[in-house]
């Protein structure tokens, strides 16, 4: 049975800004995606008929939640369903970068590989390493159980979380920056986070450690890690996220080796995405009928229910 008329934007490109607002004039409900900027203006041009928001994503960053709450708009999200595609996908990336799998991927196109030798493209072990987790949410935790089978010991940093959450220990961040052989990122891009990772963070780093971020672009300084990585102060990198998206072809990032940025995939397998899109569109058609949202990121709108 039918639900709603659906206006489905044809572009592979997100919208400009002008088409966003225009486009939205009249609708009941929007489904968005991460790359949709949702404020006050785009609101208010889609009207007060406005029932629901919907982001196809877990963050809402790219949603102003003030805006839509002051207007009683509920804001969906899809939680959990990409915690292990997520948390896959950033083990992925600490064993490439450890192993050099990208970087000697090159080496063999580039016609480089002349024979075996002892000291060609050596990369940092597993067994018995720290990996630090900064968050400790669902793909954090799904992180550390990945390492704890991998023979690593774990360390977490998130002031939202207990002081010891199981068995795995919490640390201060200065701690774990120095104890860390490995770092990955799994904190929400907030105002208290944005360029939490910066000069200052690095700097405590160990120069052999390597860092990951599957979280954000805005979470990281990317000018501060390019002099980082530059410098050896730190062994490598890896990014799925940058800030902008798609990362410019002239950023620096991409001239060095030991940098390995992937297009915002974490969440990419077929499964993940189909499940994204099954929560996006509940959360979608509660809205519209007057229901409360099944994962909704702003249920302070239901307070005067």
């Amino acid at each position: 049975m039918q639900a709603c008329d659906v206006e489905v934007w044809p572009g592979e490109l997100p919208p400009g800004r002008i088409d966003l607002v225009q486009k939205v004039a009249g609708v009941d409900g929007l489904l968005c995606l991460l790359t949709d900027k949702i404020d006050a203006e785009v609101l208010d041009a889609a009207g007060p008929q406005l029932k629901v928001v919907s982001n196809h994503a877990v963050g809402v960053d790219n949603i102003v939640l003030s805006d839509a709450t002051e207007r009683r708009i509920p804001v969906g999200n899809t939680p959990g369903i990409l915690t292990d595609a997520t948390a896959d996908f950033a083990f992925a990336l600490v064993m490439a970068a450890a192993r050099r799998v990208t970087e000697a991927e090159r080496y063999v196109r580039a016609g480089k590989w002349q024979t075996w030798g002892p000291s060609v493209l050596l990369g940092a072990d597993f067994v018995g390493a720290t990996l630090g987790l900064v968050g400790f949410g669902r793909i954090g935790r799904a992180v550390a159980r990945r390492a704890v089978g991998f023979g690593m010991r774990v360390l977490y940093h998130d002031p939202g979380k207990t002081p010891e959450h199981g068995a795995l220990p919490a640390a201060s961040l200065d701690e774990l920056l120095a104890e860390s052989d490995f770092v990955s990122i799994h904190t929400p891009l907030t105002e208290q986070t944005r360029h939490l990772v910066d000069a200052r963070f690095l700097a405590k780093m160990k120069p052999t450690a390597i860092l990951v971020n599957t979280a954000r672009g805005g979470v990281l300084n990317q000018v501060a890690l390019y002099d980082a990585l530059v410098a050896k102060r730190i062994f490598a990198a890896a990014l799925d996220v940058t800030d902008p998206e798609p990362l410019p072809m002239d950023s620096p990032l991409l001239t060095l080796e030991n940098c390995l940025i992937a297009p915002h995939i974490a969440s990419a397998s077929a499964r993940t995405r189909d499940e994204m899109s099954r929560l996006a569109a509940e959360n979608l058609l509660a809205g519209l009928r007057g229901e409360r949202l099944p994962h909704c990121v702003n249920p302070q709108v239901y307070s005067a229910d």
